[in-house]
């Protein structure tokens, strides 16, 4: 579906992000400092049968381009793009909008599908709207955002939601209309540590042997690390991945929240393995498949842990794969700032202090509109007071805390 807006630029909405070429693309997402919206990353999520309609997850992209005739060419240049899908329900997504889905059925207000911006199932910072530099962006963000609104009036959808999105353009969105809802996440930042031993040095003196009590207990049954990156992965590894995710999600039931199939992690080798860091678990005596492992991504100077897997239970052998070692790997290798995914109930005791996240939404319907405005801003109080009681049962030394949040 193609909409002339007017002489400079089309709309057009997409479901396969295979109809924007691959170097058009990345030439918007390989600047940014996440990697979650690279071409590979999500045409793997789509070709692999992770993001259907059937899983919840529609892709519904929206793209925009300076029209042939404007430029003298015979093609259309793309100038800005938001990754977006439709969704049927709210799970994958770490913020949990259930109560504002309640109140929709209380009203009799029909509150899926929604349209979603966010990388799937990713819950990691840096969304955004990806517009050419040069361009101007007011105009095509405001291009965008009315594009948006027609799209989801016309096909009665409820709202749009923008989720784990970039502080700066939090602020231009709010211009626009759209509320800023308050979240945390855990994140590590690298206090100039140059070993592991400085990261141990932050924490009180019960933690710290706390730490290395886990981290022995791992060593005394026997197991040791490889820290395994791009063409150093075995291609044998992704699938085993998989297996390892799988068996995890199980154990949480749905809210294990398990969509990606094993073909995405076969086809992330070797289009996308420059990206990934296994860090994985082997009894010494059996160096040929891993008793456990744990999937990161790295771009730039950050890290960003997704999933991890055991095929034995053994003590504090998460905690090891999925904090200790990658944080080791991380001072090594200079980087600044590890996110470990979601959950935070053993993060915070292991260095991983609250930090603040948004989500943006906007509802079209103009009662469940002011129960939003309304109620949001005390919401978003009462998540500060959390952030705020969280970062004050840190285990650091006391003369550090301050400078960890």
């Amino acid at each position: 579906m193609v909409e002339q807006l007017k002489p400079r630029y089309s709309v057009a909405w997409i479901n396969k992000i295979s109809e924007v070429p691959q170097a058009a693309w990345d030439a918007f997402a390989l600047p940014l400092k996440t990697p979650f919206f690279e071409w590979d990353w999500l045409h793997t999520m789509e070709t692999s049968g992770s993001t259907t309609a059937k899983s919840g997850w529609l892709p519904s992209h929206l793209t925009v381009w300076r029209d042939a005739s404007e430029m003298g060419e015979c093609d259309r240049t793309l100038v800005a793009f938001a990754p977006l899908y439709l969704k049927g329900h709210s799970y994958g997504e770490f913020v949990f909008d259930h109560q504002w889905a309640d109140v929709a059925s209380r009203l009799g207000i029909e509150y899926y599908p929604k349209l979603l911006g966010m990388s799937p199932f990713t819950p990691a910072e840096g969304y955004r709207f990806f517009i050419a530099p040069g361009e101007d962006e007011d105009d095509l963000t405001a291009v965008m955002v009315d594009a948006i609104e027609q799209f989801c009036l016309h096909n009665r959808i409820s709202g749009c939601n923008f989720l784990y999105v970039d502080p700066q353009w939090r602020q231009t969105m709010e211009r626009h209309g759209f509320s800023s809802w308050l979240h945390h996440s855990f994140i590590w930042k690298n206090q100039d540590y140059q070993t592991f031993d400085d990261y141990l040095g932050a924490f009180n003196s019960n933690q710290r042997r706390n730490i290395k009590r886990e981290r022995k207990a791992v060593t005394n049954a026997g197991l040791n690390f490889k820290i395994l990156t791009g063409e150093d992965i075995p291609k044998s590894l992704f699938p085993s991945m998989y297996d390892f995710y799988a068996d995890t999600c199980d154990k949480f039931g749905w809210w294990g929240s398990k969509y990606l199939t094993k073909k995405f992690f076969e086809q992330l080798y070797p289009n996308y393995a420059h990206r990934v860091v296994f860090f994985a678990a082997y009894v010494e005596d059996n160096d040929r498949m891993p008793i456990g492992m744990s999937f990161c991504l790295t771009k730039g100077d950050r890290l960003y842990g997704r999933y991890w897997g055991c095929t034995q239970e053994m003590d504090n052998l998460h905690f090891d794969a999925c904090y200790y070692t990658p944080i080791e790997w991380a001072i090594q290798n200079g980087i600044q700032l590890f996110d470990p995914g979601a959950g935070g109930r053993h993060k915070k005791r292991r260095g991983f202090p609250a930090m603040p996240n948004y989500s943006l939404h906007r509802f079209y319907n103009g009662r469940l509109s002011q129960i939003l405005r309304s109620h949001i801003e005390q919401i978003n109080e009462l998540e500060q007071q959390e952030i705020d009681a969280i970062n004050q049962d840190l285990p650091f030394k006391q003369e550090t805390i301050e400078l960890q949040i």
